[in-house]
């Protein structure tokens, strides 16, 4: 009796270790937990960012191939785990890394040629857009929304319009391109390795607390405030990866299969995030603008236009492309290389012609550029009431129309 009951115990243990590490969670799981973590995040005075982290990797690429002083970049730049958002993306894609070995699904995944290319067109297409919009999906887009920023809603336009030209293009490629369209043959680890990953994944998430621990009790306040960017980062990545939570999905998928669940994760989880917050801001616990752009509303829609685009070729937006970096696509690590280069590149270009360089003249309490300025709907509308209001519209506006596309597909473009 005690063996029966000892393999029902094993085989229960089983089952949930499949169900938390193994299944795919639901994206509305995933984006309820994302902004819960990124509420988090707030509530200790910081944000979730991508782009300033990819900018800065391209920024010490750029140096170290002597671009960098022909371009203004900074010659003294921090470490890789010092600046704060390199840092959290770097444990966004370990997260994901994680994760990816407790399911046993990391695995090198090489494509087809033609992806590569795709995969740098599609990055350097990323940059260009996000240097514009003073930020990716995140920054640009999906932040700005939760701090009642117009600029989210100016990318989140540019965004949609981006992937249904980028879908048209990369339809007609497929139809008339056809080099380099086969796949090399799949990479196959030994089954002794794939059986030790979950023991590998273990191995992660203890070094990972271990070194979130150090840092936060080194008295040290710089490392302090580190260890919670390492511990949200790396919730980030793993959160991402099990619920497969992808922006560029959210607005491809749509126009592409009609299939609108991630699409509908994103909108949970910015009407929560949005509410959330703005308690946060009605109270003073954080200052909105810290995470506005200053581009409303001509730099948030032109940088989301060109955004939408590379998102397509490049087969994810920023934060998706780390996550899968973390899985194993040698594509998407293509993707962010390009990425981070062209967005240092641009960066640069855009301020030192002007163009996004702040407006030192202004005296008002927002921060102006050429493209746009820093838009917050409390301060533009006079309050709350209004701001709920256009902001709660447009939600369920995206989601009407994503709920009729399912059943529809007119909006499909394929």
């Amino acid at each position: 009796m005690s063996t029966e009951n000892g393999s029902a115990w094993l085989a229960g243990f089983k089952a949930d270790y499949e169900t938390i590490f193994v299944e795919d969670w639901s994206p509305y799981l995933g984006g309820i937990l994302l902004v819960l973590v990124i509420i988090g995040l707030m509530i200790n005075g910081l944000f979730w960012g991508v782009f300033g982290g990819v900018k800065f990797w391209g920024d010490w690429f750029n140096n170290l191939i002597g671009l960098g002083p022909l371009l203004g970049v900074p010659q003294e730049l921090d470490s890789f785990l010092m600046h704060r958002m390199s840092l959290m993306n770097i444990m966004l894609v370990l997260g994901s890394f994680c994760a990816a070995l407790l399911s046993r699904q990391f695995l090198p995944r090489r494509p087809p040629k033609l992806e590569y290319i795709w995969a740098a067109l599609g990055g350097c297409l990323l940059g260009i857009g996000a240097a514009l919009a003073g930020g990716c999906t995140t920054g640009g887009f999906f932040n700005p929304i939760l701090h009642a920023s117009p600029a989210g809603w100016a990318m989140w336009a540019g965004l949609l319009m981006g992937a249904a030209i980028g879908l048209k293009l990369l339809m007609w490629t497929l139809e008339n391109i056809e080099w380099g369209m086969v796949a090399p043959p799949p990479i196959k680890l030994p089954e002794g390795v794939l059986r030790i990953y979950p023991l590998l994944g273990l191995t992660v998430v203890v070094g990972v607390l271990l070194w979130a621990t150090q840092w936060y009790g080194s008295g040290n306040t710089q490392l302090a405030a580190r260890a919670v960017i390492v511990l949200a980062g790396f919730a980030i990545g793993f959160i991402m990866h099990r619920s497969r939570l992808c922006f560029a999905r959210s607005f491809r998928e749509p126009f592409m299969t009609a299939e609108g669940d991630m699409t509908k994760a994103v909108i949970l989880a910015l009407t929560i995030g949005m509410i959330i917050s703005s308690l946060l801001f009605q109270k003073k616990i954080i200052d909105p603008y810290v995470a506005i752009p200053a581009t409303f509303w001509i730099g948030s829609l032109l940088g989301g236009l060109i955004f939408g685009i590379g998102m397509i070729f490049a087969g994810g937006c920023a934060s998706g492309s780390l996550w899968r970096m973390g899985e194993g696509h040698a594509k998407l690590w293509m993707t962010i290389f390009f990425f981070s280069w062209s967005g240092s590149i641009a960066s640069a270009l855009l301020k030192k012609f002007k163009i996004t360089s702040i407006d030192e003249s202004n005296v008002e309490s927002f921060e102006m550029t050429a493209v746009g300025f820093q838009a917050y709907l409390p301060d533009m509308l006079g309050g709350w009431g209004w701001t709920y209001l256009i902001s709660g519209s447009i939600l369920l506006l995206w989601y009407l129309l994503v709920r009729y596309n399912e059943s529809t597909e007119k909006f499909t473009v394929i």
